[in-house]
């Protein structure tokens, strides 16, 4: 504990003589912040009680006064961002800030510098296209034509419900492939959990189902879909048991969106990316960038099942598209075709 018989000044330089001996003594660094605190400059206290706090490590071998002391100083910097916070909230509502209305990236942004959040990158695990934007679910305004696809959900469903009469149709979303290693990190392979069935898979039609969904590829005739041959686009209904979960992990390519169609949502089923975490609510769509870590859930006691499909980034030029498709084909042109996308 600081040293009240002595004032402000005497116990800085005090501190200031330690930590000329040994800059990382805890100790020391503590009895600064003190004093500084007392001479009203919590800013600089709280830069020396976290000084503290990284010196002191997992603050093994300290002794019980130096960890009591730790304490009070991890507790003075939480009371010192509590007031910093309420600070800054009451200078930018002057300011016309409203978290509710104003910027979702400014609000982003103080979070992060909170600590509430935390940022998340792109990290494809195959491909990166520079300078793309930073985004986990996109804007609905870049996104024409998603009001009409939320518009025929009733009839996708319709669908969809006729195709659940035919369980055996679906297969486990992640199955191995004979002609490549096959690692499952995440416990997904083979796993009837997390299933689908497709109309379009890697590129390609499949017609004994496309044929079934007309309203469905009616639906999707007018979407940007992300055309690479033998890889993209896939269209397919993804149906998850309950209880079930899929783990964080990220896409390949950077050059795309996935987006959801909600069909069947029971009340607990739910989706994050990044650090954005939403509910799914049945015929209200979106679209994300799955090279951000993102992860879902199923804690319903019901299946969710969603209608999802793969378009290419709206701030890639025709020509940069092209070019992305032509890379590709010429890769596998060479023989060094690698695993299959997905969505």
């Amino acid at each position: 504990m600081a040293n009240t018989e002595q004032s402000p000044r005497d116990r800085l330089e005090a501190a200031d003589r330690a930590l000329a001996a040994d800059p990382r003594d805890p100790r020391a660094l503590i009895a600064k912040g003190d004093a500084l605190s007392d001479l009203g400059d919590g800013r600089a206290a709280a830069s020396f009680y976290n000084s503290a706090l990284r010196a002191a490590g997992d603050g093994k071998g300290l002794e019980p006064g130096v960890i009591a002391d730790l304490r009070r100083a991890q507790a003075a910097l939480q009371a010192q961002a509590r007031r910093f916070e309420r600070h800054l909230a009451e200078r930018l509502a002057g300011a016309g800030f409203n978290a509710t209305t104003s910027s979702d990236r400014f609000a982003l942004s103080l979070d992060l510098m909170a600590g509430r959040k935390r940022m998340y990158q792109q990290e494809p695990r195959f491909y990166l296209f520079p300078g793309l934007p930073q985004v986990q679910f996109q804007p609905r305004e870049t996104l024409p034509w998603l009001a009409a696809v939320e518009a025929a959900a009733g009839d996708i469903r319709a669908e969809l419900n006729a195709l659940l009469a035919e369980p055996d149709l679906f297969r486990p979303y992640v199955e191995p492939r004979a002609d490549r290693p096959n690692r499952d990190g995440m416990g997904m392979a083979s796993n009837a959990d997390w299933s689908a069935l497709f109309l379009w898979k890697d590129g390609e039609e499949q017609p004994a189902i496309a044929r079934r969904c007309p309203r469905t590829m009616e639906a999707l005739a007018e979407v940007p879909l992300c055309r690479v041959p033998g890889r993209t686009p896939s269209i397919l209904f993804s149906k998850l048991t309950a209880g079930a979960r899929i783990p964080p992990h990220h896409g390949l390519i950077n050059t795309r969106l996935i987006c959801h169609l909600p069909l069947i949502v029971p009340p607990g089923s739910r989706f994050r990316v990044g650090n954005d975490a939403r509910a799914w609510k049945e015929g209200q769509a979106w679209a994300f960038d799955d090279t951000i870590e993102h992860e879902a859930a199923n804690d319903s006691s019901e299946e969710r099942t969603i209608l999802i499909f793969d378009v290419w980034k709206p701030e890639l030029t025709e020509e940069e598209r092209a070019l992305v498709s032509a890379m590709f084909q010429a890769i596998d042109g060479y023989g060094a075709g690698g695993a299959a996308w997905g969505v």
